[in-house]
């Protein structure tokens, strides 16, 4: 897959907070490869709503993680649209992609 790096944001959603549907990357258009999410959330319970739907090719219906601590999703950044439902309660999750190395005879990725 050629990965090179990887980076990672904090994600706090505050209740009443989503993130619609769409892709980490577009097909051979970005450095994304593999997308993470990984949940910081001990205590949650079901009915609080926040969870990751992941919409692969063969599942157009969706496929729901529950955001509970210690879940981590993994998944194609290119490939699999994916959204977060509205959350009732307050979500934490470390949000990540590992990267590809575009380096060339032309270019030197990094460029330091």
């Amino acid at each position: 897959m050629g990965l090179f790096e990887y980076e990672a944001h904090f994600a706090s959603y505050a209740p009443g907070a989503y993130y619609r549907r769409h892709l980490d990357a577009f097909r051979g258009g970005g450095d994304r490869l593999v997308s993470t999410v990984l949940y910081r959330n001990g205590d949650w319970r079901a009915g609080r709503g926040g969870e990751l739907v992941l919409y692969p090719a063969e599942c157009p219906e969706g496929i729901l993680v529950a955001p509970r601590g210690g879940t981590l999703a993994v998944f194609l950044s290119e490939e699999i649209p994916h959204e977060v439902l509205p959350t009732r309660a307050p979500r934490h999750s470390i949000a990540g992609w590992f990267r590809r190395n575009r380096t060339d005879s032309t270019h030197l990725d990094p460029a330091n």
